[in-house]
């Protein structure tokens, strides 16, 4: 059975760090493309960071160039969002994607597979 689970979300007050985890079964990380989206409450779900697989170099959003650094772990089967300098507009709820193919697709129709997401929020 095919699954990604996500964990690590949480309150958290503005300038903190959280480490976003997702974890894969049924699935080899290392020969997935891993992205990682959030969506806040009335917006459209929102791109933030993709690695290729073959830990390809990342992309990431302009709005967390800089702050977030997305990562992977061959041997855990999983998958990581490390998350510094926290802003309150970095609140949703945030997902992970895979894919099995090679690219950097900033689109979520572009993914196969998805978490159920994990809630961050983040306090001024």
């Amino acid at each position: 059975q095919v699954q990604l689970v996500e964990s690590g979300g949480g309150l958290v007050q503005a300038g903190g760090s959280l480490r976003l985890s997702c974890v894969a079964s049924g699935l080899t990380v290392s020969r997935l493309t891993m992205g990682w989206f959030r969506q806040a409450p009335g917006k459209e779900r929102e791109f933030v960071a993709v690695q290729q697989r073959f830990a390809g170099a990342p992309v990431y959003a302009d709005s967390v160039q800089g702050r977030f650094t997305i990562s992977r772990d061959n041997v855990k089967n999983t998958g990581y969002l490390n998350m510094n300098s926290l802003k309150p507009e970095d609140t949703a709820v945030y997902y992970c994607g895979a894919v099995g193919r090679t690219g950097l697709s900033r689109r979520p129709d572009d993914y196969d597979f998805w978490g159920q997401g994990t809630q961050v929020t983040v306090s001024s």
